[in-house]
């Protein structure tokens, strides 16, 4: 069975990853797409428009085979931490054929000598960086410039300002990490460019339906304007959750992000990841200042700072992911056993990782893929939380803040529609 792997995170499920979906299963010639998806939190530091579970059924009804969870220490994450982690739970299922990624570029060969730059980091473009970083500009200029320069190639070096083509890079780079067999295919994006705020015709980025569905000229017309621009089981999904699990946006958090940035001193602040010295001593100074999530965001931002690196950090101290937080036993550490595995995969493998793969939804008729993880994967395939057993302690770890970080969600949601509270372990999954 060939089984095609995508990294997402349906913020919400729009025309454009229905596309993926299928320009994935046909260029690859896959039987099956397994979706690895953010959960109620997402890499630009922010929750996720609608829940998790719901986002997975409206990807299972677009054609995926099987959802997991993309634990939240990856999916809030810096892009190389995002890609690293996903690849590596892909590489550790044992049957993950092909990875396929969208981009702007769509030359998976132009990518991949970019990505083999950056993984050897030869000593000339090394110290070219360094130039470029002394001059005071932003890392990913900096980066940008040194690999113009070192490639002699303006343009190659410019495939890197476009936001999809540097995750992919990241993906291919994961790949080169963990010698990973699976096989790479890029997907050229259509439409809207990923940051683009205004919606066009059919292919809008996920950004504008958001900024859409968060921004309605009336109530009631939150998702007319956006009908287009969503497979219809998804916009019918969110249709129906509308003003009962759905819209979530940051400033929902804001004074519980408060109360954290109270209880924490510009010393303390520098424990959390993705928080410098220099961000620690900005928020202390500034944290009289603050109203709601995103206007401190944008207080807060500098040259060298973006808002979304900002974000990324302050979900970090609210969720209270540290810097060691893995220091004893790190999420890519090679240790014994880790429990939770049997049969061929327990045999064969010499290795394994803080990880699992957490089914969130899978398709009735797709249930040969689970059999496939749990013969070949070396990581535990958790389908219960009740059954959870034997997890490694950097495991457990892992697991728990995902735990945590979706009954804080939950408790966002009871608060603001008032509904009733479901935690975490009591969540179904999806299957149709």
């Amino acid at each position: 069975m060939k089984i095609v792997g995508i990294i997402a995170e349906y913020n919400p499920f729009h025309n454009g990853h229905q596309y993926h979906i299928d320009q994935a299963l046909q260029k690859t010639g896959a039987d099956a797409a397994v979706v690895l998806m953010s959960g109620d939190f997402v890499q630009r530091g922010a929750p996720a428009i609608a829940p998790k579970h719901l986002r997975a059924k409206a990807a299972l009804l677009g054609g995926a085979s099987l959802i997991l969870e993309l634990p939240v220490l990856f999916s809030c994450g810096s892009a190389e931490l995002f890609a690293r982690g996903a690849v590596s739970i892909f590489n550790s299922l044992g049957c993950i054929s092909y990875l396929c990624f969208g981009s702007e570029c769509g030359d998976i060969k132009k990518l991949n000598r970019l990505a083999r730059i950056l993984s050897e980091e030869p000593e000339v473009y090394r110290q070219l960086l360094q130039d470029e970083l002394r001059k005071g500009r932003p890392f990913p200029q900096a980066r940008q410039t040194a690999l113009s320069v070192y490639t002699k190639d303006p343009s190659l070096a410019e495939i890197l300002s476009s936001p999809n083509n540097t995750l992919g890079i990241e993906y291919l780079k994961a790949l080169r990490y963990f010698k990973s067999p699976i096989q790479p295919f890029a997907i050229p994006r259509k439409g809207s460019g990923y940051n683009d705020t205004d919606l066009c015709e059919t292919f809008s980025s996920a950004t504008a339906i958001r900024n859409r569905i968060l921004n309605p000229s009336l109530p009631e017309d939150a998702f007319s304007s956006v009908a287009g621009q969503l497979p219809p089981a998804s916009s019918d999904l969110l249709r129906k959750n509308y003003q009962s699990s759905l819209p979530v946006t940051q400033d929902d958090f804001s004074l519980l992000l408060k109360y954290r940035l109270l209880c924490e001193s510009a010393s303390s602040l520098t424990d959390y990841l993705d928080v410098s010295k220099d961000l620690a001593n900005r928020i202390i100074n500034q944290r009289n200042d603050f109203a709601t999530w995103s206007s401190f965001c944008d207080l807060l931002k500098t040259r060298e700072l973006t808002y979304t690196r900002i974000s990324r950090a302050l979900l970090h101290i609210l969720l209270g992911i540290e810097k060691d937080t893995f220091r004893h036993e790190p999420p890519f550490c090679f240790a014994e056993d880790s429990g939770n595995i049997s049969g061929k995969a327990k045999k064969e493998r010499s290795s394994t990782s803080a990880l699992y793969a957490r089914v969130l939804g899978f398709q009735k008729k797709d249930t040969q893929i689970l059999k496939e993880i749990k013969e070949y994967a070396t990581i535990p395939l958790i389908t219960k939380l009740a059954d959870v057993r034997d997890l490694t302690s950097a495991t457990q770890v892992l697991l728990n803040l995902d735990i945590f970080a979706s009954d804080l969600y939950e408790s966002i949601i009871t608060e603001k529609f008032s509904t009733p509270f479901t935690n975490e372990h009591q969540k179904q999954l999806q299957i149709i």
